[in-house]
Order: structure tokens, then sequence, then C-alpha cells
């Protein structure tokens, strides 16, 4: 009888590759969303990505299988910080015992921090939302509804303890108010720049006031 062949265990990541493997990461992201923002992605080669990341091109290769993939991999990321942040808007005014349109009105505050932090990935994901001949099409979809999931829940719970009308269209309030944001700061950026977060962020809020809540 053969002797069973001894179980090959895969060594585990360390903590310090996991983390240089993450910043190289980081850095082909900024890379990319950078050169595809100024020349857009069929202008945009590997190669240059490499150059602006400061690695090899096959580490580029190493972490992603293309250029493609890359961008994919870069709108999973770049929504889902957006959505941990509108997220975390929402929680911190549930502790602080605000009503639900406060909890809106801080994912609103929410957004425009991270558009004014990353607005050459908004100016990319805006654009991508309306491309219907992409690869990761269907992958857009499925992180912009997990955006808008967060706003969708804050809108049910207000509908719940009667703070909003019944007669609300949640998931069509929900995309509008994400919509609202994405424009409003792509706007105030490329045409108000001398306005101030704050000053935006004031200009949404009473809007959101007088037309989500019935200004009650």
């Amino acid at each position: 009888m053969n002797a069973p062949e001894p179980v090959k265990i895969k060594p585990m990541e360390s903590s310090a590759s996991s983390t240089r493997r993450e910043a190289t990461r980081q850095k082909l992201y900024e890379a990319a969303v950078t050169l595809i923002a100024e020349q857009g992605f069929s202008a945009t080669t590997v190669d240059e990505i490499a150059e602006r990341a400061g690695v090899a091109k096959g580490t580029v290769y190493y972490n992603f299988a293309s250029k493609s993939v890359l961008f994919e991999e870069l709108l999973r990321h770049g929504v889902g910080l957006l959505t941990a942040s509108l997220k975390q808007a929402a929680d911190e005014a549930a502790l602080e015992g605000g009503r639900q349109v406060d909890a809106l009105d801080a994912m609103i505050r929410a957004g425009l921090l991270f558009i004014d932090r990353y607005p050459a990935f908004t100016q990319l994901y805006v654009a991508e939302l309306w491309r219907t001949n992409r690869a990761w099409q269907s992958t857009l979809m499925v992180v912009r509804q997990q955006a808008v999931a967060v706003v969708e829940d804050v809108l049910r719970a207000g509908v719940r303890n009667g703070e909003l009308s019944e007669e609300i269209d949640i998931p069509l309030t929900a995309a509008a108010l994400v919509g609202m944001v994405l424009v409003a700061a792509l706007d105030w950026q490329a045409f108000q720049p001398e306005r101030s977060l704050d000053d935006v962020h004031a200009a949404l809020s009473r809007l959101l006031q007088g037309r989500v809540s019935g200004g009650r």
C-alpha cells in the first residue's frame, strides 16, 4: 500500500508582505486614475502606469492580470472607500442621536469630502457610469448599488419611524441623492472652485431639508 502523499500547506503571507503589496497596489491605483483622467483609458499604457507609480512593468502584471483588470479593481476600491465613508457618517449620526435626515446630511458631507480628496477618481467614475461597452460594466453596477444601498437603508429607517413620508420612492430618491452630490461636487470643482466645502455642503443641506424632509 502506497504511503499517502504529505499534505502541502501554502505558507501564509506575512503581515509585512501583505502591507507592502497593498502599498504597491495603492500606488498603481493612484498612477492609473491620474493617467486615465488625463488621457483616457485606451491611450494609457501599462508602461506609463508603471513609470508613474515608480515600479517595474512586471509589478503591474504581478498584481493585476491586465490593464482592464487594474481599472476594474480601481473602481471596486474607489467606490468601496466612498461606501465606507457614507456608512461611517450614517453610523456616527445615529450614535449622536440624530434624525435620519441628519444621517442623510452627514452622508452628503462625507460624499463631498471624498470627492474633494479623490477628484480624478470621481470624474472617471461618473464618466464610466454612462458607458455601456466596457468589460467592467457589470462590476460598476454592483459597486454603485452598494453605495446607493447605504442611503436606501437610512431612507427606509426614516419611513419606518414616521420621519419621512411613505410616498417616497426609496430606490430613486437614494440614487438621486448620490447623483446630486456627485454632480454638484464636480460642478463646484470645475466651475466654482472659490467656494468652500462648507458653503457647498450648506447649499445641498438646505435642498435636502426642504425637499426630502418637507422642511420639517
